[in-house]
């Protein structure tokens, strides 16, 4: 227990550093942004590259990773089969609720957590490569395929979404694997598996210049959470309340029991479950709020499922880690 304590009190106080510096205005009112830019395109995927290069590869085909694709698998299912089946929602709310639901904020949170609470970035590996590949192409296509009807359709929080130019599924489909490929966080997850993979190694000198950028990304990344933060609400819309009530219980709760019960059942014990466990119970990520803000729709219920999440995440962190750690 005092190593979770000691783990979270540390991200607690950058992450108070974060929210000070953003609400004085310190590094100025595009800092949040650029901070944001330089965690998403330099320091993590440098990190990821030296991680994955020097990881046991059996990690991404292990029982861990099964579980983590399993447990988040169930929860999106989950959230379809309630937003669509039950509540008649559309397709695009659909979708912003149901990443609000299982998309998590493995970049600046996560990756923090899995160094000074688990000592290893590689147990974040595993979620983040999941929601890159799979859940959002797969949320890129629902949405892209929504804009290119010209759907001029009112989401569920109100806001009226204008039509927007049709385009063929060939040329979504092509934007889909463009945007995925060009993502820097697969981009340095996936060369460092290529690294790996060689069959020869690589002498360390080549990985010391990414290690030691890759050293920056979870104190980089608790700051520009602290910061954003300090931003005041951009828009007054409120989430549907059972809409947020859904995506934060399938979130705080029912993804890491999922976590547990999946993990449990395919023999994962100790730190192994540990990690899996812990990782399911992060909060939204900020990425689902972008997304939203992107396609215009379901902003408020992004933004406040991400809010929420984070305020329950610690308590929950503590209670896995007394029963597990």
């Amino acid at each position: 227990m005092s190593a979770v304590l000691t783990a979270l009190g540390t991200m607690a106080a950058i992450i108070a550093l974060g929210w000070a510096l953003g609400r004085r205005g310190t590094l100025g009112e595009h800092a949040p942004a650029v901070l944001a830019r330089l965690v998403f395109t330099v320091a993590t995927p440098c990190l990821l590259f030296v991680t994955v290069a020097h990881a046991d590869l059996r990690l991404l085909l292990s029982r861990s990773a099964l579980t983590t694709a399993i447990s988040t698998t169930v929860v999106a299912l989950i959230a379809i089969s309630v937003l669509r089946g039950l509540w008649r929602r559309n397709a695009a709310d659909v979708t912003v609720g149901t990443l609000a639901a299982s998309y998590v904020n493995a970049g600046n949170l996560g990756l923090p957590l899995a160094v000074y609470l688990l000592g290893d970035a590689v147990a974040v590996v595993p979620p983040l490569l999941y929601q890159l590949l799979i859940l959002a192409p797969v949320a890129f296509a629902v949405l892209d395929a929504r804009a290119a009807t010209g759907d001029d359709a009112t989401g569920s929080d109100g806001v009226a979404v204008a039509p927007r130019e049709r385009l063929p599924l060939t040329r979504i489909a092509r934007d889909v694997l463009l945007r995925t490929a060009r993502n820097p966080i697969i981009v340095g997850a996936l060369s460092g598996l290529v690294a790996a993979t060689l069959p020869w190694t690589l002498p360390e000198e080549l990985y010391s210049p990414f290690a030691l950028v890759g050293a920056a990304a979870a104190p980089l990344a608790l700051v520009t959470f602290g910061m954003s933060l300090a931003v005041p609400r951009l828009t007054r819309e409120r989430a549907p309340r059972r809409d947020l009530v859904l995506a934060v219980t399938l979130r705080n709760v029912v993804s890491p029991a999922l976590a547990w019960l999946v993990g449990t059942a395919l023999g994962l014990t100790g730190e192994a479950l540990l990690a899996v466990v812990a990782m399911a119970a992060l909060p939204t990520a900020q990425n689902v709020l972008v997304y939203a803000m992107q396609y215009g729709r379901g902003q408020a219920l992004a933004r406040d499922a991400g809010l929420v999440t984070t305020v329950l995440a610690a308590p929950a962190l503590l209670v896995i880690t007394a029963l597990l750690g």
